[in-house]
């Protein structure tokens, strides 16, 4: 290996994954004929908190992943997964653009 070859650390995603809300979106939301509403709704909650996590904007929560699970039948840590590869591919990404010494 190279000294300016750097190997991605294991459980960081190496391509962009795709974040929990827009995946939420995609699957369930636009296959069901769901609005951001009828789904706030559904899973009790606010809709702009609907619309902020559909829009990649904010964070799939515990609580969130929960109410998920409960309201679609895909099981919480599924959503949580999902967090955790966005998460820790942009911290990834954050280090290696500030070039932290690894």
């Amino acid at each position: 290996m190279t000294p300016d070859t750097v190997t991605v650390p294991a459980g960081v995603p190496i391509r962009h994954p795709t974040h929990p809300g827009r995946f939420l979106d995609r699957h369930y939301l636009r296959p069901m004929a769901l609005s951001q509403t009828k789904t706030a709704q559904l899973l009790g909650v606010s809709r702009r908190r609907v619309n902020e996590l559909t829009q990649g904007q904010r964070a799939m929560s515990a609580d969130t992943a929960i109410r998920c699970a409960v309201t679609f039948g895909v099981r919480a840590d599924f959503w949580l997964a999902l967090q955790a590869n966005w998460d820790s591919f942009h911290a990834w990404r954050a280090l290696r653009q500030r070039s932290l010494p690894l």
